[in-house]
């Protein structure tokens, strides 16, 4: 790449820039290079030019652009930091100086020098953080280019990668870099299951993206209705964040959803929420699944709405929403929150106390590192804080071992070995003994007890193991050993299982059901079914809710006319009515007079709870439907008089119901948020949120709660009435 060629790339992404200092940077380390070239044959300088232009997409200031023309020169040739310093000033130098310190130390041991150099670039990252995006450009570059190196040293940077940068770039809140590097990283610690993965993703992408297109196309139409510019586009998943829920989470590929989540940019955060109401006014949002990160954003500053709903072919999506300062933030992270001032020698932030919230981690871990007496210390206080999903325990030789968060005496002895983990009997955790489900923290030291005479591990062991390894490991322990053993105790727990959801054997296994189901477990026959039963290679739960759907659908088609013939016996015929009447309890927590097991459903249009008057109406083929008495969905006429029942509230089987207030305020920044905490604060569940603006900026808000009765309403009606400025709140009846 030649000098035209390379700043017609730089002004791609910084176009005001000021071009005279890059240029003779770009001069003066093509020169101190000369004759040097890399692995794959190519000149080295070409190297420091990418890093450059790395920096440039993350929109990066001209001294961090020289920097990263410059970062080798000392390290790699024969010029100075006082030559950098003369010919591009102290600030530029104090950067270089810093990337170089990194790896320009010489140590006895090749892993002392790791944790020596990952010391000194959080130092170096404590006086200017534009160190730590050299260098995590730098990286980029170098496993974009990872191939031409030998097999150990990929395996090596890929490692490093993972552990140490891919999570830096995370903390600092540079989703593009960490998704890259996680990528690079996987591509060469499993190239098998990389190029797999890639395979079954590119099988499913056509598929895929004819459904987000459609859903894209009909949600652009909708906040087109109601004035909300917008773009939306989808985002495909990164691989090693599918490859880690696949395996960490042992699910299979096609039982990942959110291969693409959809991405809604608008220009404010009112209109934030605002195409938040829209989204769930058109599809309905899966509980639990809606995270506020404009209200509460995360620490690596990212904010954003999250959501997932149901489209109309029945298959969830994820859906994020933010605006496009967010998103910048979202993309580049702690680079998109800082100006760079010409002329001063520090690296400034736009504002101070922010720069302080946002580096909060970061200084913490300088404030821990002025106690800490060695290096390794050092970077056992960093990985505990970039690894908050690992713990890190040693054996009483001092060995380290990590594991996942929650594991157990039992991961870790099978972590060790086969033999350790099968022969354990017990354990100790800091020199006192402790049960073998004891969850180990980081820093513990663990010694694993074992016995020649052990008669193997246990099946309890199963229910608490947290690690895949250890979990595996005894499964095959039973499946080799215990053939027998395992058959007898598989049926007796699929007997147990059967009698304890309601059933007999009978009921259940009908061989036109069990089958079908042996092939599609891989399993020949009854035997392999009960073995596999007896020690974990499957779970009850993959063969019991299969069995009773086939059960309740021929049961459910076989009852449902005499179902229908008895309800309009009862309604048309009075006298027999009261003669038969006897309490037939609901799970819905509603007594039908005069009939057993009958379906009931709650009218959407009322959404009825406990103290309100009631009446059923009977629906052909779907049971009684529960009414407000005065809903006005349907007009009580003659024609329909038969078709009323009597129902009564079941005071001793409480449960809870969805119904839907409404509350008008003033628009504020967290209005939302101030209510559904206040909701939650109240042990209530909200399971759909609809907001919209009014043109005098009056906010209406529409949740639906899960409530037990009237009076549970009532109160929750009356706190959020005393909120700040809230207009009125009511309940939504038709």
């Amino acid at each position: 790449m030649n000098l035209e060629s390379y700043m017609l790339r730089l002004e791609q992404h910084l176009p005001n820039i000021d071009l005279a200092p890059i240029i003779k940077a770009f001069h003066y380390a093509e020169n101190a290079h000369r004759g040097q070239y890399r692995k794959s044959g190519e000149p080295y300088f070409i190297h420091p030019m990418e890093v450059s232009i790395i920096l440039a997409e993350l929109e990066m200031d001209s001294t961090t652009i020289i920097s990263g023309l410059l970062h080798d020169v000392v390290e790699d040739t024969e010029y100075t930091l006082e030559d950098i310093e003369r010919e591009f000033g102290p600030e530029v130098s104090l950067l270089v100086d810093g990337v170089t310190k990194l790896s320009k130390i010489h140590y006895e041991s090749k892993q002392e020098a790791q944790v020596e150099n990952l010391r000194k670039m959080f130092l170096a990252m404590a006086q200017d953080i534009r160190v730590i995006l050299i260098k995590l450009a730098d990286r980029v570059h170098n496993m974009r280019t990872l191939k031409y190196m030998a097999d150990h040293k990929k395996r090596e940077k890929a490692e490093e990668s993972l552990e140490i940068y891919a999570p830096i770039a995370h903390r600092l809140g540079i989703s593009k870099m960490k998704w890259e590097l996680e990528d690079l990283a996987l591509l060469y610690l499993d190239p098998q299951g990389y190029y797999e993965l890639v395979s079954k993703v590119d099988k499913k992408r056509a598929e895929r993206e004819e459904i987000i297109n459609t859903v894209i196309s009909e949600l652009h139409d909708s906040l087109d209705e109601v004035g909300i510019e917008c773009e939306i586009y989808g985002r495909p998943k990164n691989f090693y964040s599918i490859y880690k829920k696949m395996k960490h989470q042992q699910k299979e590929f096609d039982e990942i959803y959110d291969l693409t989540a959809i991405r809604v940019l608008v220009e404010n955060i009112k209109e934030c929420y605002g195409a938040l109401g829209v989204v769930h006014t058109k599809w309905k949002p899966i509980p639990g699944r809606f995270k506020d990160y404009i209200a509460m954003p995360k620490q690596n500053m990212y904010q954003s709405l999250h959501t997932t709903v149901i489209g109309d072919g029945g298959e969830p999506f994820e859906i994020q929403i933010r605006t496009l300062e967010m998103h910048r933030v979202a993309e580049y992270g702690i680079a998109a929150h800082w100006k760079y001032k010409e002329g001063k020698s520090s690296f400034q932030a736009a504002a101070a106390g922010q720069m302080d919230e946002k580096l909060n981690w970061l200084r913490q871990m300088m404030e821990w590192q002025r106690d800490l007496e060695t290096p390794e210390e050092f970077i056992q206080s960093l990985k505990i804080d970039l690894f908050n999903n690992q713990v890190y325990v040693f054996t009483p030789k001092g060995q380290v071992f990590e594991l996942p968060v929650g594991s157990t005496p039992v991961d870790f002895a099978y972590k060790i070995h086969s033999e350790v983990g099968n022969k354990c009997v017990g354990a100790k955790v800091n020199n006192r003994i402790v049960p073998l489900n004891f969850q180990l923290k980081t820093g513990q030291i663990v010694e694993i007890l074992t016995s020649k005479s052990s008669n193997g591990p246990s099946r309890d062991w199963l229910k608490f193991a947290k690690f895949t390894q250890a979990k595996n490991k005894i499964k095959h322990w039973f499946k080799k050993e215990r053939r027998e053993e395992n058959i007898t105790n598989g049926r007796d727990m699929l007997e147990k299982e059967i009698r304890r959801n309601g059933y007999a054997w009978k009921d259940l296994m009908r061989t036109e059901w069990v089958e079908p189901m042996l092939k599609r477990l891989s399993m020949k026959d009854l035997d392999d079914l009960y073995a596999a039963l007896g020690y974990g290679g499957i779970l009850l739960s993959q063969v019991i809710p299969k069995l009773r759907e086939q059960y309740k659908n021929v049961e459910k088609q076989k009852n449902n006319e005499d179902k229908d013939q008895e309800i309009t016996e009862i309604v048309s015929k009075p006298k027999d009515h009261e003669e038969r009447a006897r309490r037939q309890k609901s799970t819905q927590g509603v007594i039908v007079k005069g009939i057993d097991n009958v379906p009931i459903r709650f009218g959407r249009c009322c959404n009825p709870v406990p103290g309100d008057d009631i009446i059923g109406y009977v629906t052909r083929g779907r049971g009684v439907t529960i009414h407000r008495s005065d809903c006005t969905n349907f007009e009580k006429t003659d024609d329909s008089k038969n078709r009323f029942i009597e129902v009564q509230w079941d005071q001793e089987k409480p449960t809870t119901y969805a119904t839907e207030v409404q509350i008008i305020a003033p628009d504020r920044k967290g209005l939302l948020s101030e209510v559904t905490q206040l909701i939650t604060d109240t042990a209530m569940m909200v399971t759909g949120v609809n907001a919209k603006l009014t043109k005098n900026e009056i906010a209406v808000i529409n949740l639906t709660v899960e409530v037990s009765n009237q009076d549970e309403l009532n109160k929750l009606i009356s706190k959020i009435k005393n909120m700040s400025g809230v207009i009125d709140v009511k309940r939504i009846i038709s």
